[in-house]
This record gives structure tokens, C-alpha cells and sequence, in this order.
């Protein structure tokens, strides 16, 4: 076959599955909240050249979400590139739309090739999309190729053949002759070299290897035409009397290109052992980018597994929630002494004992503080230059974390004497003399928003009780820049709320 017609024919089989046609879309799996389906669509499913397959999947919701940029979708469209072999994706592109308008979208720049999980949402994504396609597919490959083909002179006669392989005896060995649709040549005279015109519809019962495995012989060069025209199933064929170029020996034999044309869709591969995740992404450490992002927490540990199964993450855009009387929370913060750390992921500060709040006839001690750029959190769509969150823990282990969001504007007197204080380098800890008193960071307000959620980092540990005061407070754009140089971005994505309760004072 020669290389213009392998391109067309690999691109109208890649164009089977992008073609404009209608969207066909299927559900393979529910998401995590209720009516939250994931669908497939059949009409876009595509193998490429290099012999793996693209699909584009949908994730559509019954409610609105905002996204980083603080656009509102309903659904989010993924392609991904699936490698049926190693059972494995990547995600290529993502396009989030509202009521069927695309809002965004964006291209991976460098996509990560990931393992499909037994079971998991990816691996019946990865079934479906490298499920073998019909013959009926492999037909639309003729019908295309047979129209690109130049068209038949009126003048030909007899049948149209693609390639008759037959074998001719000389020099004691069998040798392949191809013989196209054309006239015999006057006497002395070599025929025609001989003419693809068009493909012919394939007989899969044709598709048998006629060579039960072994190593097809390689063609004859052109032969010598007859003197006398005979019918075509009679005719002798005689020795060639002398190679004008050579015959370049085909990369496949025809049969073998036969049965990939009509196979054209992915084969499904053979059950494999698949790799333990945690043993593949053991190496890799938690982030807010590249291969340890946020999307690929539950992927990296086993015990993180909740930060991509939970269905009360944190953190959330805080809307829509219910105006109650809600109990005052207690505070019983003093001057304490304080130990700063990098810890590679944000500055932290543990405090000293004696620090403690109550709330819902519970006591909370004061463990540590740490902050996050931009806030981690949203209030109906709008976000914050920075937040802090102080977290707390009961007698029986349980968690409640103190959200105080932050603004750009006045310096925050505590708040300097912290980045006063900050360590030089990452994972190193200091110890100042300095004193700081807890209530200062605390805005005058304290009405505040209530909801159950996790932590926001690895293992995202549930049942956290989260209190979000509904004032900000202030800090310099120095301050925010400082915080910036060491963590321009370390606050996770928007999780979903999946009809969570939330309170807030009235």
C-alpha cells in the first residue's frame, strides 16, 4: 500500500469517532451525589494512529457550581486518551458548560498517564471506549476511500480488483504475483504496472491467514503480458524478462491489512494484572501541582483514598445556607508562646496549652494555625486574598476548625509579628521569645457560617466541624505578597457540597 494511501485510510478511521455527528450520550456511572450521571459518547470515540483511543466523557450536576474563575456550569466534558493495553488514561482537554453553553475551557498541558482502577469510574469509562468496534465501522472506511479514489474511464472493461494474489512457479519456488484490472499488452511490450482503484467490500469469511502464520513470500516484480488474452483465471504467467525499478516489499500482507480494516475499533486487551496504585504513586509527595495535585490525592496512598470518595469535603462554596439563632462560640484564648515551621506546604504555628474554645457543650483545645493563599474558601461565589484556619481538638480526638478570612487593605499587627518571626528555610522551625495574643487575629463580628466537612489536605479526614466567621479581617498587600513568594497557590479546589446543611447565624 502505498504511504498517501495509509494516511487517508488511518485518518478517516480516527475520523469515525470525531466526526460532527450528533452526540450520543450514554451513562456508564453515577457520581457521587444523587442524579449527578457520568456518561460516555458513543458518537466520539476514536482510535488514533499510534493505536490508542479518545472518548469524551461528561460529568453533569442538578445544581450550579463556580468554578476558580467564579463562572457557574452545570456539567464538565473530559477528553480523555485511553491506552486499552496498559489500562491506563490521561485526560486531554476539560470544557465546562452551563444549560449547554460552554463557559470554559482548558487544555492539560502536559497530561498524566494514570492507572484505571479496578471498578473505579475510569475503568468502566476505559471498558466502554475500548469495546471492538462493529464491521459496520470498518464499511464506512471503504465507502470513504472508494469516493477519494480517481474515478474509472468509461473505456475499462472487466471486474475491479484490489489485489488477486496467486502464486506462479519459477526457479523452484512460489512467488506472489499481483494482478490488477488491466488489458493485455501488445506482444513484446510489459504490461502496465498494475492499479489500486478503489477497496472492495470485505468478506470477513475471506479473513483466514492463508499462510497459517508463516512469513508471506515476497511479491514478483512486474511480468510480461501474455502474447494471446486469455481468460484471467487461465492465464500463464510468464518469467519476467527484466526488472525496469524495484518493488517495494509491503509492510504487512494484504490479508493482514484486510483484517485490520475490518477489526478497526480498539481490541479489548487480555486481563492483566494491574499495578497497586499506592505502590505506583508511593514516590510521589502530596502538592497543589503537578503529578501530587489535589486531583490526585486518592491516588497517591491508600489512606487518602477519602479525598476522592468522600462526600464531605472540604472546603466549599458557602451558599444557600439556613439563618438560625446559632449558639455564640466561646472563646477562652491568652498570651501564649508559639514555635513557626515551613512545612513545605504552608506556615504553620503551634501554640502553647491553655488556648481553648467552646461550642454545642464541647470543648476544643487550640492545636495550630496555618494559612492559605487564596482562601480556601468561597461565601456564594466570592473569594479572599488569604485565609487562616485554626484548628482544634476535643478529649475524643474530634476536630473543629475556626475559619477567619482576609482581605487586602490595613497591615495586621499579629500577622507581622508571625512573618517577623518565619524560618528561612523549608522544614526548618523557630522559637521566638515574642508573645502572641490569639484574640487578636479574631475579627470584632464573630456571626459565623456552620457546616460538617474534612480536612483540606491529605488524608481529608470527615466529621470536622467547620465554623467560618462571616467577617473578614485585614491585611497589607506586603503581608499578602510575602506569603506569596514562599506559596503563590496552596488552597485545594471547590468540593461539592452533595446537599450538606449549612447553618449560619441570623
Amino acid at each position: 500500500m502505498r504511504p498517501s494511501q495509509k494516511r487517508i485510510l488511518l485518518a478517516l478511521l480516527a475520523a469515525l469517532g470525531t466526526a460532527t455527528a450528533a452526540a450520543k450520550w450514554e451513562p456508564v456511572a453515577n457520581g457521587k451525589g444523587k442524579g449527578d450521571p457520568i456518561e460516555i459518547d458513543k458518537a466520539r470515540i476514536a482510535r488514533q494512529a499510534d493505536g490508542r483511543t479518545t472518548a469524551w466523557s461528561r460529568l453533569a450536576f442538578e445544581r450550579d457550581l463556580v468554578d476558580e474563575y467564579g463562572m457557574r456550569y452545570t456539567a464538565i466534558e473530559a477528553l480523555n486518551r485511553y491506552d486499552c493495553e496498559k489500562h491506563s488514561f490521561a485526560t486531554l482537554k476539560r470544557i465546562y458548560r452551563r444549560d449547554h453553553q460552554k463557559v470554559r475551557e482548558e487544555l492539560v498541558d502536559k497530561p498524566l498517564e494514570l492507572p484505571a482502577a479496578t471498578n473505579s469510574v475510569d475503568d468502566r469509562l476505559l471498558t466502554e471506549a475500548c469495546k471492538p468496534r462493529t464491521v459496520g465501522d470498518a464499511q464506512k472506511i471503504v465507502d470513504a476511500v472508494a469516493r477519494l479514489a480517481p474515478a474509472k474511464p468509461a473505456e475499462a472493461k472487466g471486474q475491479v480488483m484490489f489485489a488477486d494474489m496467486r502464486t506462479a512457479k519459477g526457479n523452484g519456488k512460489a512467488k506472489a504475483v499481483q494482478v490488477a484490472d488491466a488489458a493485455p499488452a501488445p506482444e513484446g511490450k510489459p504490461a502496465e504496472r498494475p492499479r489500486f482503484i478503489e477497496l472492495p467490500k470485505i468478506d470477513k469469511s475471506q479473513l483466514e491467514d492463508p499462510y497459517k502464520g508463516a512469513t508471506p513470500p515476497p511479491p514478483a516484480p512486474p511480468v510480461t503480458a501474455p502474447a494471446a488474452a486469455k481468460p484471467l483465471e487461465a492465464r500463464p504467467v510468464a518469467k519476467p524478462a527484466a526488472v525496469e525499478r524495484p518493488v517495494e516489499r509491503p509492510a504487512v500482507s494484504r490479508q493482514e491489512l484486510e483484517r485490520m480494516y475490518a477489526t478497526s475499533g480498539p481490541r479489548k486487551a487480555a486481563p492483566k494484572k494491574k499495578e497497586d496504585p499506592a505502590h505506583q504513586y508511593q514516590h510521589i509527595h502530596w502538592d497543589y501541582q503537578g503529578e501530587g495535585a489535589p486531583a490526585n490525592w486518592s491516588k497517591l496512598k491508600a489512606e487518602y483514598a477519602t479525598c476522592g470518595m468522600g462526600r464531605r469535603q472540604s472546603p466549599i462554596d458557602i451558599r444557600d445556607g439556613i439563618k438560625v439563632d446559632l449558639e455564640s462560640i466561646q472563646f477562652n484564648y491568652k498570651p501564649t508562646q508559639f514555635r513557626i515551621t515551613d512545612n513545605g506546604h504552608t506556615i504553620q504555628v503551634d501554640v502553647g496549652e491553655g488556648n481553648s474554645i467552646k461550642v454545642m457543650e464541647r470543648e476544643f483545645q487550640l492545636i495550630q494555625f496555618h494559612f492559605h493563599r487564596p482562601a480556601e474558601e468561597r461565601v456564594n461565589g466570592r473569594s479572599f486574598d488569604m485565609v487562616a484556619h485554626l484548628v482544634h481538638k476535643d478529649d475524643n480526638g474530634k476536630l473543629a476548625v475556626i475559619a477567619v478570612l482576609m482581605k487586602k487593605g490595613s497591615e495586621h499587627p499579629l500577622i507581622q509579628a508571625l512573618w517577623n518571626s518565619m524560618p528561612l528555610e523549608r522544614g526548618q522551625s523557630i522559637e521566638p521569645s515574642t508573645i502572641i495574643n490569639m484574640n487578636h487575629i479574631l475579627p470584632e463580628a464573630r456571626a459565623y457560617y456552620t457546616y460538617m466537612g474534612s480536612l483540606t489536605t491529605p488524608p481529608c479526614t470527615e466529621d470536622v466541624l467547620w465554623m467560618v466567621f462571616k467577617q473578614h479581617i485585614e491585611v497589607s498587600q506586603q503581608q499578602v505578597s510575602i506569603f506569596s513568594r514562599l506559596y503563590p497557590n496552596n488552597a485545594r479546589p471547590i468540593q461539592p457540597t452533595f446537599e450538606r446543611l449549612i447553618k449560619e447565624t441570623r
